[in-house]
């Protein structure tokens, strides 16, 4: 074997290591390394030249940037991700009549899709679907996206915040949970203008939190400044996701004394 082939090979191996210890700062420090030796690769995009290891090149490299994209995912880092991702488009759309199938490409595509759709980029996420075969719309990954997407154009958000249940594989649920927070602000935002009160049962059941203790954490999460505590229970006063007013969260016996400052 060609002796760079061989030293990205190794290293390689040594960052799937530290990636199954979930040593994610480690694998970082090996990423960097990869690339910088990938750029020694003629056969890589952009000049994609015919060496006699191209297609052995263009696998290794295509595998790397694959677990580039997961490990963006892992540690949360939305700008890792999309840099990473373009670096892996070529090897799906311009190589990719000359290598096998990636068992990660639709996973990544979809993840890729999520990724648009958090971020509200709606327009370049239905380019992204267009690009795609019908072989590939039909794979759980990218239905899974395009449903979240419908769910959410339409407004069906318990289908938004229930999404976290039916992700295709673990590493979705980072971009659904954020879906999901965008979707509880949207909520909570209009809630702060349509009623004057909403006791918790209320409240928790319209977020679709499971216990008060969660909808505590996600007031904390938000900004929410609790001001005062008037039993066991919490009374929240908050500004509303930007508004001058405040809205109050209240026990659900004590409505009676409910008003807007």
């Amino acid at each position: 074997m060609d002796p760079q082939l061989t030293e990205v090979s190794q290293l390689f191996e040594r960052f799937k290591a530290a990636f199954v210890r979930k040593d994610f700062d480690t694998c970082t420090n090996f990423l960097s390394q990869l690339k910088v030796l990938l750029t020694k690769f003629v056969s890589l995009p952009p000049l994609f030249e015919n060496t006699p290891n191209a297609v052995n090149e263009l696998l290794l490299a295509g595998e790397i940037y694959e677990h580039a994209v997961v490990l963006s995912v892992k540690i949360e880092d939305q700008d890792a991700f999309e840099r990473d991702f373009f670096q892996l488009k070529p090897y799906y759309t311009d190589v990719g009549s000359r290598l096998p199938l990636s068992q990660q490409e639709y996973l990544i595509l979809g993840l890729n899709l999520l990724r648009l759709l958090v971020q509200n980029r709606i327009a370049e996420f239905h380019t992204e679907l267009e690009l795609l075969s019908a072989t590939a719309l039909e794979n759980p990954c990218i239905k899974h996206a395009v449903e979240l997407e419908q769910s959410f154009m339409e407004g069906a958000y318990n289908r938004v915040l229930g999404a976290r249940q039916t992700a295709p594989h673990e590493t979705y649920v980072y971009f659904t949970d954020l879906l999901a927070k965008t979707v509880r602000d949207e909520i909570a935002g209009c809630s702060e203008k349509a009623y004057n009160y909403l006791a918790i049962n209320d409240a928790r059941q319209m977020l679709l939190f499971s216990s008060d203790q969660e909808l505590f954490e996600y007031c904390k999460e938000v900004s929410v400044q609790v001001t005062s505590i008037i039993s066991i229970k919490c009374e929240f006063f908050f500004k509303g996701f930007g508004k001058q007013r405040l809205f109050r969260l209240v026990p659900n016996d004590c409505r009676s004394i409910l008003s807007r400052r």
